[in-house]
């Protein structure tokens, strides 16, 4: 079969010591001394709509021209045009007022972010969205950076009617730039750190180095990918560089084809054969993303299941419970801490008819400490975040763990 548990032992026990002293050892002043000064901050601006329209035309297009290319395809400028200086505006805001404060600024975006100006910097500030937000958490990782450095990460909502934003800082920050940036520079906040999911390519496979893609909204277009990923001394394992905040995603890129998955959750010696849309791996700070989205339950389920109960039994308690109440609460429950070391694993959609899975008794959601994942995809990849994807079809194997030393390290300001 899978000879998984020797397997296991070699990735498991991949260097953790090491690996967490070197990270102490390399911090960031600003993120471990009460003594040491902000200095160097490193920008990491959204992509927007009217600059990636910019970027993709090979030839240079005056404003004019750009304009109406857009108009002529029905698209509203106007829009991509407002909420263009929407983001621009708060960047300004931020920049400047790290500026007056005689702090050092670099600004990147999607397509500039490089491994220099994240070394150099004591604090990353992404200022957009959740997407930039992560975009900028899955280059400051120690295995991406290659020198075991722990930057913290703390970001801006440049336009907080349209977006939760959830992994930024309070949406009255928006406005209030300069408040949150002497609260930043006092350190007057709490230190959060935010569990990560580390991914091990397992099997002889791995020295075949996957060419990842970088899966933006607008585009797709291959990552840069000069770093080396670390790999064990057995050569049967390899530590992808990136790691995941939110989520991975394992599965068929076509959504009307079946993912077949072969998983191994834990210690478990059973290796269960899954047919479904798909397989979720979340951390507590994803949970209130894709992991609720795929899991709540509607207020007409409640309504439904409680009619069902209520065709079995005589007793007249279940008129005065409030579905939407029960549905809230249900919901809420799915939501877990984001340092908890633990994943939880969602099956989207799993084939439950005749053998499927194969054998039985595997839910289709659970937590788990460690997940082990084969693949008998014919076109799949492994996605992190929702935006670096690797090939993972037929044989592909895929260890998922969280360590405390790969945790982001972020702030908290909910006062």
């Amino acid at each position: 079969m899978f000879h998984l548990n020797q397997l296991l032992r070699n990735v498991s026990g991949f260097n953790p010591t090491t690996l967490r002293n070197a990270v102490r050892a390399q911090q960031r002043h600003f993120g471990s001394s009460t003594q040491e000064k902000l200095r160097r901050v490193l920008i990491v601006s959204k992509l927007t709509r009217l600059e990636f329209e910019k970027i993709r035309e090979e030839q240079l297009l005056s404003d004019e021209c750009l304009e109406q290319k857009i108009r002529d395809r029905g698209t509203d400028y106007d829009a991509i045009k407002y909420y263009h200086h929407l983001h621009k505006d708060v960047e300004q805001k931020v920049v400047r007022s790290f500026q007056e404060r005689g702090i050092e600024v670099q600004v990147v975006n999607r397509i500039t972010i490089h491994r220099e100006a994240l070394q150099w910097a004591d604090l990353i500030v992404p200022i957009g969205g959740d997407g930039t937000f992560l975009l900028a958490a899955g280059r400051a990782s120690p295995f991406f950076l290659s020198n075991g450095k722990k930057t913290p990460v703390v970001g801006f909502n440049s336009d907080p009617r349209r977006s939760e934003g959830r992994l930024m800082l309070p949406k009255q920050y928006s406005a209030q730039v300069d408040e949150a940036i002497q609260r930043i520079i006092a350190k007057d906040f709490r230190w959060m750190h935010r569990s990560r999911i580390r991914t091990t390519l397992v099997g002889a496979a791995t020295t075949e180095r996957p060419s990842p893609m970088d899966l933006h909204e607008f585009h797709s277009q291959p990552v840069e990918h000069k770093e080396v990923m670390s790999t064990a001394p057995n050569g049967k394992s390899r530590i992808l560089p990136y790691l995941a905040l939110n989520e991975v995603f394992i599965g068929e890129m076509l959504s009307a084809r079946v993912s077949h998955l072969h998983l191994r959750i834990d210690s478990s010696e059973i290796v269960t054969k899954t047919k479904s849309s798909g397989l979720c791996v979340s951390t507590g700070t994803g949970s209130t993303s894709w992991l609720t989205s795929m899991n709540r339950l509607s207020t007409n389920n409640v309504k439904d299941l409680l009619e069902i109960v209520r065709k079995r039994t005589a007793e007249r308690a279940l008129d005065n419970i409030d579905p939407e109440s029960v549905s809230q609460e249900y919901n809420d429950n799915l939501v877990f801490a984001p340092d908890d070391p633990r994943l939880c694993y969602s099956i989207r959609e799993q084939i439950c008819v005749g053998v499927w899975p194969n054998p039985k008794g595997l839910e289709s959601r659970g937590f788990a400490k460690q997940i082990f994942v084969k693949s008998r995809c014919v076109d799949a990849s492994l996605v992190i975040d929702g935006s670096i994807a690797y090939n993972f079809n037929d044989g592909a194997r895929a260890l998922l763990e969280v360590y405390p030393e790969d945790s982001l390290l972020t702030i908290d300001m909910d006062d």
